[in-house]
């Protein structure tokens, strides 16, 4: 039973760390990063996401999958444009402005923690 335990928390362990990551992704590309209008392109076959086409501030040309399906809290209409904020760095690291969801990356942190504890309960009166 103490195996379950440790599964438990390490599960949730993993999903503490993935809402972390990305609160603190979106936040670094959106403070830090260059916004830019892109070109929403048909999605690639078999994909439901469209692809954003760019420039970056060096004149590179780059284009992505957007982080949000079609229909998902943004309309992504094809042809149309949308504001999207790039790590200069690697700017095929976006966020599509308006398409954020922290809501989700909390709901995988409060999870995480409700496992990580339960793990740890589990341990403790298994022990």
């Amino acid at each position: 039973m103490i195996v379950l335990a440790a599964f438990t928390a390490m599960g949730g362990l993993v999903a503490l760390l993935a809402g972390a990551y990305g609160l603190q992704r979106t936040r670094r590309v959106k403070v830090a990063g260059n916004v830019v209008e892109a070109l929403v392109k048909p999605p690639q076959p078999g994909s439901d996401r469209p692809l954003l086409q760019f420039a970056t501030g060096d004149g590179q040309v780059v284009e992505v999958v957007s982080p949000v399906p079609a229909g998902k809290r943004l309309p992504l209409p094809v042809g149309g444009v949308v504001r999207v904020a790039y790590d200069t760095e690697d700017p095929r690291e976006t966020v599509l402005l308006g398409g954020e969801r922290p809501g989700v990356d909390r709901s995988f942190m409060i999870a995480g923690a409700v496992l990580v504890l339960t793990g740890m309960v589990l341990a403790v009166s298994l022990g």
